[in-house]
C-alpha cells in the first residue's frame, strides 16, 4: 500500500515536473524558433535585418519586467491563477504578432508575448520550491532543465520547417496553439501550491522594498549573481556563435545548426549528471567546485582566441564550458530560492528577471564589440565566470557557518 501509494506520489511529481519544464521551455522557444525568419520578416516589411532584432530587444525587456511583476502576484494570488491568465495574454500577443501589419506593431506584440511567457518562468521555479524538499530542489530544476534544453535544439528545426513551407507568420500560430496545450494541461495536471497570502502588498513602492530586502540577503545575493553572471557567459555564446563558426570558421548553416545541438545537448548532459552527483556532495560543494573548473577553461579559451589555436580547440572547450553550466544553473537557483520559502514567487521572479538582464547585456556586448576573432567572446565570458566565482567564493568558511539562511 505504502509503496503504490509512494509510486503514485512520484508518477505525480514527474507530470508536474513535465508541465513545469516545458512553461519554462517556452521562453526560449518564442526566440529561437522564429529567429531563422528574420530575413523574410525584414523582406515583408522593407527594411533591415538589424532593424528586426528590435523584436527580440522588445521580448528581453518584456520577460525582465514581466517576471518582477508576476512574483508578488503569485504570492499574493497563488500561482495558478496568475500563470493561466499570463499564458492568456501569451495566447492573444501571439495571434497578434502574426497577424502585425508592420514592424512597430510586431515589436510590441513582442512585447507582450513576453510578458505572457513570464508567467510560465516564475510560477515553474516557484512551484518547484513549494512542492519539494529543499535538498531536492536542485535535482527538480535539473529535471525542468532537461526539458527546458530541448528548445534550443528542436526550436530554429521546426521554425525554420515552419517558415520554408508556410510563412513566417506561422510561427506565431504555431506557438498559440503550443500555449492553447499548456494552458489546458496547467488546467487539468498542475496543482495550487501554496495558500494565497492576501498580506502581500501590491503598491510598487512596498514591492521595491520587498524586492530590495530579497537582493540584498547575503545568500540570495550572491548565489543569484553568481548564477546570472554564468548565464550571462551562456548568452554570450549564444550571441556571438553565429558569426564565430559561420564566418569565421566557415561553417554552413546545417553544420552550425549540428554543432549549435551538440553543444546544448552537451548542457542538457550537465543538468542531469548534476543530479547523479547531488546524492554524494551539496549543493553547494558542486557549485563552487564548478565554478572552479569554469574559470580554468574560460581562461584556455581565452588563450586558445589569442593564439588562434583553431576549430577543435574552440568546439571542445565551448562544449565543455557548456556541459559545466548545466551544473551551474540549477545549482545556483536553488541555492538562491533556499532561504524563501514563503517568498518563493518573489525570489524566483527575481532570479529570472536578473538572468535576463545579464544574457541581454551580454548579448548587447557581443554585438558591440564583434571583431573577425573569437577574441571578445572569450574576454567576456571570462569576465562574466570571474565575477561569479567571485561572489561564490567570498563566502568563506566562518561565513558560511554564520549565515542564518533563513527567511528575511
Amino acid at each position: 500500500m505504502n509503496r503504490s501509494s509512494t509510486e503514485r506520489n512520484k508518477k505525480q511529481e514527474y507530470i508536474i515536473l513535465l508541465v513545469l519544464g516545458t512553461l519554462i521551455a517556452l521562453g526560449p522557444f518564442s526566440i529561437d524558433a522564429y529567429l531563422p525568419g528574420f530575413a523574410s520578416i525584414a523582406e515583408d516589411f522593407d527594411t533591415s535585418i538589424s532593424e528586426i532584432g528590435l523584436t527580440l530587444t522588445s521580448y528581453f525587456i518584456g520577460i525582465s519586467i514581466g517576471q518582477l511583476a508576476y512574483g508578488p502576484i503569485m504570492d499574493k494570488f497563488g500561482r495558478k491563477r496568475p500563470l493561466l491568465i499570463g499564458l492568456g495574454i501569451y495566447f492573444l500577443s501571439a495571434l497578434s504578432c502574426m497577424y502585425s501589419p508592420n514592424l512597430e506593431w510586431l515589436v510590441i506584440s513582442r512585447f507582450f508575448l513576453a510578458i505572457g511567457a513570464a508567467a510560465g518562468m516564475v510560477a515553474a521555479k516557484a512551484v518547484v520550491r513549494d512542492i519539494f524538499p529543499v535538498n531536492e530542489v536542485a535535482g527538480a530544476i535539473s529535471i525542468l532543465m532537461l526539458i527546458m534544453g530541448g528548445a534550443p535544439i528542436i526550436a530554429p528545426t521546426v521554425g525554420s520547417f515552419i517558415i520554408e513551407a508556410f510563412g513566417w507568420e506561422m510561427i506565431f500560430l504555431f506557438l498559440a496553439g503550443f500555449c492553447l496545450l499548456m494552458m489546458i494541461s496547467v488546467t487539468r495536471f498542475l496543482p495550487e501550491s501554496i495558500v494565497p497570502d492576501s498580506s502581500v502588498e501590491l503598491k510598487p513602492k512596498q514591492v521595491a522594498i520587498k524586492y530590495f530586502g530579497i537582493l540584498t540577503h547575503p545568500g540570495f545575493w550572491s548565489f543569484a549573481m553568481a548564477g546570472s553572471f554564468a548565464i550571462g557567459a551562456m548568452f554570450a555564446y549564444i550571441s556571438g556563435a553565429p558569426k564565430l563558426f559561420m564566418e569565421n570558421f566557415g561553417l554552413s548553416q546545417k553544420e552550425f545548426g549540428l554543432l549549435f545541438g551538440l553543444n546544448a545537448g552537451g548542457l542538457i548532459l550537465g543538468s542531469q549528471i548534476n543530479r547523479l552527483f547531488l546524492r554524494k556532495f551539496s549543493t553547494l560543494q558542486i557549485t563552487l567546485f564548478n565554478s572552479v573548473l569554469l574559470l580554468i577553461l574560460s581562461a584556455f579559451f581565452l588563450v586558445s582566441a589569442i593564439f588562434k589555436f583553431g576549430f577543435v580547440p574552440t568546439a571542445v572547450l565551448i562544449f565543455l564550458m557548456l556541459f559545466l553550466l548545466g551544473f551551474q544553473n540549477p545549482n545556483t537557483t536553488a541555492l538562491s530560492l533556499e532561504p524563501f520559502e514563503k517568498k518563493a514567487g518573489r525570489a524566483s521572479a527575481l532570479i529570472g528577471s536578473l538572468k535576463m538582464i545579464l544574457g541581454a547585456l551580454t548579448s548587447f556586448l557581443i554585438s558591440l564589440f564583434h571583431s573577425g576573432s573569437s577574441v571578445p567572446l572569450a574576454i567576456i565570458q571570462l569576465s562574466c565566470l570571474l565575477v561569479s566565482f567571485a561572489l561564490l567564493f567570498r563566502f568563506n568558511k566562518k561565513e558560511r557557518k554564520s549565515l542564518n539562511l533563513t527567511e528575511v
